[in-house]
């Protein structure tokens, strides 16, 4: 049993996604009780795999049994596990968000939600570059239509510039791939490795073009700068579940770098060793920048949220790029925390916008709001910025310890600066002048649950910051060691001809 579980996160949505759209619209109880269980199923699948790749082995499945490289494989290591989990305990809350009544207003959002999941795991567990496009395509889908649903004139016209920028990247993707194929003879992620280290290329030429290609669909991915200009609008104008569920989505892209960059760019024989990493980390922290300066001027709670996004995107890459076990190990750590907090504060702007009328997430003084979406404003802010003792501190002060570069230390304390700033100027003008009595709105329990089920995870990370903070660099050494990876899949006898 524990050798098809792998598959299983891939599986589990699939035929969730498929059931959905089977069974009648007018059933609205049905779908969501089914997109309920298969999200729901999603965690205890993903823990159990994640106890099994904590023992430190890289479990490979073989679709069809065919040997790589020639067949399919799906690969389970601590980072693919890290990521399943991150995704399937983010995905559960959200999905409890939607069946507030969000799911209704448009078609197939159970179904859509489903093939999202899919797309995602799929591309955490494939150890094969031609299935990575595959299921990045799968996601992308998806996300076509969630980002429409609703309909609207802001999230047509961010739907077509998502549309459009995406469609772009699948096909530098193709070409990418057709040329890396041409250099190596082989779409393994294991085996390009391989070849490099050997060096069989047929053309290192041809490799560093790939590589040069695959990285730049990777940053539009991620929304890196100059590639980021279209985040901030897609994801403003989805409804609340839909961008708290896209905050997973550019980690994907940033996942795609870190699980080739032993491979392909971290050893001496690879010819892109060197030339990556210098303009990575300049982009990287002109993202971080311009982010947070993109916060500030902000003009809507669910624009500074999605700015916020791109702010852990810059952090992330500038780690990326240090390449360092302790560096490695704290982008895993503040992975968790900005994935988790961003979505949390996207939830709480759809509870705010609801009970604003036509202001909705606007920054203008207007309706009263109930003093407990205050207090959780404050929270997320405090957390989000990286004020102590709360886990955006703790993960800014891992980076910063793992990170000694003074520009690196100056552009991310003084973006915190800047968001502080920008989070000031939004509570107080959307929490502290009121009109009415702010005690006459009555607060259902159960509209908060799906967000405080993102806070308990947040509050987790401070709880169990050393053992948290152990087990990422488990997880950052295992992936630096390439080798391990390469004789997982491959075999050591392959590795060795």
């Amino acid at each position: 049993m524990a050798s098809h579980l792998i598959i299983l996160p891939i599986l589990l949505p699939l035929f969730a996604g498929l059931l959905i759209l089977l069974e009648a619209r007018q059933r609205l109880w049905l779908r969501r009780l089914t997109g309920l269980l298969a999200t729901a199923l999603l965690v205890p699948v993903v823990l159990l795999l994640w106890h099994q790749a904590a023992s430190g082995e890289i479990a490979v499945y073989r679709l069809g049994n065919w040997a790589p490289p020639f067949g399919i494989v799906l690969v389970l290591d601590q980072l693919a596990a890290l990521m399943l989990a991150v995704t399937a305990l983010l995905a559960l809350p959200v999905y409890l968000h939607a069946c507030r009544g969000d799911d209704q207003n448009g078609a197939n959002f159970h179904a859509l939600f489903q093939f999202q999941l899919l797309g995602i795991n799929g591309a955490f567990l494939t150890g094969d570059l031609f299935n990575l496009f595959v299921f990045f395509e799968v996601l992308l889908i998806a996300s076509y239509a969630l980002l429409m649903h609703g309909q609207g004139a802001d999230r047509a016209r961010a739907g077509i510039h998502y549309v459009v920028l995406n469609l772009t990247g699948s096909s530098l993707f193709l070409f990418g791939l057709g040329l890396i194929y041409a250099a190596t003879g082989t779409l393994n992620m294991a085996d390009v490795s391989r070849v490099m280290q050997q060096g069989n290329l047929v053309s290192p030429m041809l490799l560093q073009v790939s590589a040069a290609l695959l990285l730049l669909v990777f940053s539009l991915k991620a929304a890196l700068l100059p590639l980021s200009f279209w985040l901030p609008g897609a994801y403003s104008a989805a409804s609340a579940p839909v961008a708290a569920l896209f905050a997973i989505m550019t980690k994907v892209g940033l996942y795609a770098i870190w699980r080739l960059w032993p491979l392909l760019f971290g050893h001496d024989a690879s010819p892109l060793d060197g030339l990556v990493a210098p303009w990575l980390w300049a982009l990287a922290l002109a993202t971080l920048l311009f982010a947070a300066v993109g916060a500030l001027a902000a003009t809507r709670l669910a624009a500074l949220t999605a700015w916020l996004v791109l702010v852990s995107v810059g952090s992330l890459m500038a780690v990326i790029t240090v390449a360092t076990t302790q560096a490695w190990a704290a982008g895993f750590y503040y992975l968790l925390h900005s994935t988790w907090s961003a979505a949390a504060l996207f939830l709480l702007v759809g509870l705010i916008s609801s009970r604003r009328g036509l202001l909705a997430d606007q920054l203008r003084s207007g309706n009263d709001l109930h003093p407990a979406l205050g207090i959780l404003f404050i929270l997320l802010a405090v957390m989000l910025i990286g004020l102590p003792p709360f886990s955006g501190f703790i993960g800014k002060l891992l980076l910063l310890q793992a990170v000694p570069a003074g520009i690196f230390w100056a552009v991310l304390l003084g973006s915190s600066l800047i968001v502080l700033v920008a989070f000031s100027r939004a509570g107080s003008t959307v929490f502290w002048r009121q009109q009415r009595d702010i005690f006459a709105e009555k607060m259902p329990f159960s509209d908060l649950l799906p967000l405080l089920l993102l806070l308990a995870m947040t509050f987790a990370l401070i709880i169990f910051a050393g053992p948290a903070h152990e087990a990422m660099g488990s997880i950052a050494e295992q992936l630096m060691n390439s080798q391990l990876y390469i004789e997982a899949v491959l075999g050591e006898q392959e590795v060795g001809q």
